[in-house]
C-alpha cells in the first residue's frame, strides 16, 4: 500500500487529520518510487481507472477509504513511464468518463484531452518548449488545385528561419500535418532543433487527409498524390533538393502505413522514412482480429513482408512499449534490415499518442537530417 494512503487511513481512523488536509498536502497522482496512487474524491457507487497501457486490464477498480468519499487505486509504473488516463465514475448505474479533477496535467488529441501521469524519470524534453533564443521559422499554406482525389488539397509549408531562395533544402513530407502541428508541436521542435544545429535547415510539406482510414492503407491515389503532385509542387515553388537522398516521408499510426506503402510503391523516390507507432498489422495464419478498418493494412503488410524491396535508404522507427502495436513494430525491424536498409529503432514507456511521438522526434529528425552539431558529437 502507498505510505501516504496508509497514513491517511490511520489519521482518519484516529481523527487526527481530514481528507481536505490530505488533498492540500499532496499533488496527484502520488508518485512513491515505482508505485503510483490515483485518487478521486466524490460520491460514487464505483470508481475505476481507465488507461491505455496494453497488457493491463483497461478498467481497474478504486478502493474507498471507509467513512470518506475518497477513493484510491495503486499501480506499479516503471521509471520513465508516461501514461494517459481517465477516471470512470458510476453512480446508480450511470457511467461517466472524466479527466482527473486533482491533476491539471493534460494531453490533447483530435478526440479531446486525457489526464497524464508522469512516473519518476520522465520529464517533457526542453526542446519541445518554446525557446526565446531560437529564431522562428514561418508557416504558409498552398493549395494543389488538381489531385487524384478529384478535389484540391491544402498543404501547409514550414520554412526554416533564415530561409533563402538562393540555397537548397531537404524536403520532409508529413502525413497528418495539422495534427503534428497542434498536438506534437512540430513547428516549435523544428525551430529549436535547427537553432541548436542538431537538425539541418529543412522545408516541410504538411499534408491534410480527407479520410485517413481510406487514403492511408496502401491507397494508389494517395501514393500518386504524394509522389506526382506534392513533391513536384514543392520543387516548383521552393528551393528543395531534387534528390531522394534529401527527401523523407513521415507519419504516425496509419500515417506510418501510408509513408511505408507510398515509398514501397515508388522505390528510389525517398531516401528516408520516419515511422512512428506504425499500424503494421499482419497475419501469419488466419484472419486479423483488428477489425474492418485494418483489412487493407493487413493486406499491404502481408504483401510487404513477402517482398519488402528497398523503399528507402534509412528508416527510423519508434513505438511505445505500452502499445498493442509493439509486437508488429518490433517484427518489422529485422525485415527492413535484411532488405538492406539502415534502421534505427527506439522504444519508450509510453502509449499510442501524440506526445509519445513528439518526444521521439529529436532522435528521428537528427538522425535522418543531421545538423553540424549532431555530426560533431555523434
Amino acid at each position: 500500500m502507498s505510505l501516504k494512503i496508509h497514513k491517511l487511513i490511520h489519521e482518519i481512523a484516529t481523527k487526527t487529520s481530514t481528507v481536505d488536509a490530505f488533498l492540500n498536502e499532496n499533488t496527484f497522482p502520488i508518485i512513491e518510487g515505482s508505485h503510483t496512487t490515483f485518487v478521486y474524491v466524490g460520491e460514487a457507487t464505483e470508481v475505476r481507472l481507465r488507461h491505455w497501457v496494453y497488457g493491463l486490464p483497461s478498467a481497474q477498480p478504486f478502493i474507498r477509504v471507509q467513512g470518506t468519499d475518497l477513493w484510491y487505486h495503486i499501480i506499479e509504473l516503471p521509471q520513465g513511464s508516461r501514461v494517459e488516463y481517465k477516471i470512470e465514475t458510476e453512480i446508480d448505474g450511470k457511467v461517466e468518463w472524466i479527466r482527473d479533477p486533482l491533476n491539471p496535467l493534460l494531453a490533447h488529441d483530435p478526440f479531446g484531452a486525457n489526464s497524464v501521469c508522469q512516473a519518476h524519470g520522465y520529464t517533457a524534453p526542453d526542446w519541445t518548449e518554446n525557446d526565446p533564443e531560437a529564431r522562428e521559422g514561418t508557416v504558409e499554406h498552398i493549395v494543389i488545385p488538381r489531385t487524384p482525389f478529384g478535389t484540391g488539397r491544402r498543404v501547409t509549408v514550414y520554412l526554416p528561419a533564415r530561409f533563402r531562395k538562393t540555397r537548397r533544402y531537404p524536403l520532409l513530407v508529413v502525413h497528418d500535418g495539422g495534427d503534428y502541428l497542434r498536438y506534437a508541436r512540430l513547428k516549435t521542435i523544428l525551430d529549436n532543433l535547427i537553432h541548436r544545429l542538431e537538425v539541418t535547415p529543412l522545408i516541410a510539406a504538411l499534408t491534410h487527409p480527407a479520410d485517413r482510414l481510406i487514403e492511408y492503407p496502401n491507397n494508389s491515389q494517395h501514393a500518386q498524390f504524394i509522389v506526382d503532385y506534392v513533391i513536384p509542387t514543392m520543387e516548383r515553388r521552393y528551393p528543395v533538393y531534387n534528390s531522394p537522398k534529401w527527401r523523407c516521408l513521415m507519419g504516425a499510426s496509419f500515417g506510418a502505413v501510408a509513408s511505408l506503402s507510398t515509398a514501397w510503391r515508388n522505390p528510389e523516390v525517398f531516401g528516408g522514412l520516419l515511422l512512428q507507432s506504425g499500424s503494421f498489422a499482419f497475419t501469419d495464419i488466419g484472419e486479423s482480429r483488428r477489425g474492418p478498418n485494418f483489412a487493407k493494412v493487413v493486406e499491404f503488410v502481408n504483401a510487404f513482408r513477402q517482398n519488402p524491396g528497398r523503399p528507402a535508404e534509412k528508416v527510423y522507427l519508434s513505438c511505445g512499449i505500452y502499445e498493442s502495436l509493439i509486437y508488429e513494430n518490433r517484427s518489422i525491424v529485422p525485415l527492413l534490415q535484411e532488405a538492406g536498409m539502415t534502421v534505427r529503432y527506439e522504444e519508450a514507456r509510453d502509449g499510442h499518442n501524440w506526445e509519445n511521438w513528439r518526444d521521439r522526434m529529436r532522435t528521428g529528425l537528427s538522425w535522418l537530417f543531421p545538423g553540424p552539431l549532431w555530426m560533431v558529437y555523434e
